[in-house]
């Protein structure tokens, strides 16, 4: 890449006591190619200017309001204004931000899920491609090194044709009532959207089957619950997954299953061989044959795929994790965000990020899970999104 300065960006979201958007910030920089220079943290200005402060930005770049941010970052010259906005926002303002900035002529990183509504998603879509925007959505777990050669492995036809999926990401800090700032927002239908369970962890789940084996859904029937009284949004999913092809598959998210943590886990079961990863243990992936040993790959080692090691940091036996997933999201992003600022063309590998259309992807399978648990019945789930 040519580009002779750091890409420069700003954030929305991500104020006092957000978690998120703290994760963001330490991927975004991790590997020195990215600068936070802007900001608008809140809804309120002050709690928006008191996180500016904090990060050390120039106070006349922290902003009361996205409005404001993309009003006075257009008037900026090229170089110094911003290059890209990160949006860490509670999921109701994903698609008005994104909307603003896209036709404000700035490219976007923003967080799953990509909006509320599938029509939202699909102008995402059409706006995206009539700006050329470069649009990165953060499934952060598609940037783990292992997961990349799970995916690697079934391109190759390690594990012959997919016959079964299963897929879980069960949590167990929602098993009770809860009353805090993540809690209360993630279980609020107007800044939530139609889901809890399945759209903040359940959404990952069917994301990083379709990143890994590039299945993609044709119909489900879900079991959806709410086992929180009071609760208006479900804490727990199951649902059965027949996939284009054949394969079939089960996913199953909960907030409620007590003693968890973040144990999102996949198994992939082909004719020759399966694979196995799990995010708490992410470093190794797990190779089964029928009637032999079981292989184990091990992040870093110069054996694994040329992807695999494309997104590794670190030598052998030192644990890379959640965030240098993350980071990896950005990098690829920035990578080929600098290309496109050159006038060159991105690598291979720079390519490998989420994008909107898997974000409108992942809106409409959490709609058709929602549907098919109020109705009881199999829904379809044939659906391609707007180039």
């Amino acid at each position: 890449m040519t580009l002779d300065r750091k890409l420069k960006y700003g954030m929305v979201g991500g104020g006092p006591g957000a978690f998120i958007g703290e994760v963001h910030r330490m991927a975004a920089a991790l590997d020195g190619r990215i600068e936070l220079v802007a900001g608008a943290f809140s809804s309120s200005a002050e709690k928006s200017k008191q996180k500016g402060r904090e990060l050390n930005l120039d106070p006349s770049r922290i902003y009361d309001s996205y409005e404001e941010m993309v009003e006075k970052e257009s008037q900026l010259p090229e170089g110094e204004r911003i290059d890209f906005v990160s949006i860490v926002t509670p999921n109701f303002l994903h698609h008005p931000v994104a909307k603003t900035f896209i036709e404000a002529g700035f490219h976007v990183v923003c967080d799953k899920p990509m909006t509320k509504t599938v029509e939202e998603a699909e102008e995402l879509c059409r706006l995206v491609d009539e700006h050329d925007t470069v649009f990165a959505l953060t499934h952060n777990y598609t940037g783990y090194p292992m997961v990349k050669e799970a995916r690697q492995l079934v391109k190759d036809g390690k594990l012959g044709e997919i016959r079964k999926i299963v897929v879980e990401y069960p949590q167990g800090w929602l098993a009770q009532p809860v009353d805090n700032k993540q809690a209360n927002w993630r279980t609020d239908p107007k800044k939530a959207g139609v889901s809890s369970a399945v759209g903040d962890i359940g959404s990952h789940a069917e994301n990083l089957v379709e990143y890994i084996t590039g299945l993609q859904i044709e119909s489900l029937i879900a079991d959806i619950n709410t086992f929180v009284e009071g609760r208006e949004l479900e804490d727990d999913a199951n649902v059965l997954v027949h996939y284009k092809g054949g394969a079939r598959g089960i996913l199953y998210c909960s907030q409620v299953s007590v003693g968890e943590e973040n144990s999102l886990r996949i198994r992939a079961y082909g004719t020759d061989a399966a694979i196995e990863w799990k995010q708490e243990d992410p470093n190794y992936l797990h190779l089964l044959h029928p009637g032999g040993p079981e292989e184990t790959y091990k992040r870093g080692n110069e054996y694994l795929s040329d992807v695999a090691r494309h997104n590794t940091r670190i030598p052998p036996g030192h644990p890379e994790g959640f965030i240098e997933a993350f980071a990896n999201i950005y990098l690829n992003f920035a990578n080929t965000l600098e290309a496109r600022l050159s006038g060159e063309e991105p690598g291979e590998f720079d390519l490998d990020f989420p994008t909107v259309q898997d974000g409108a992807r992942g809106v409409d399978f959490i709609h058709k899970v929602i549907e098919s648990g109020k109705k009881g019945e199999w829904v379809d789930v044939d659906y391609t999104p707007p180039a």
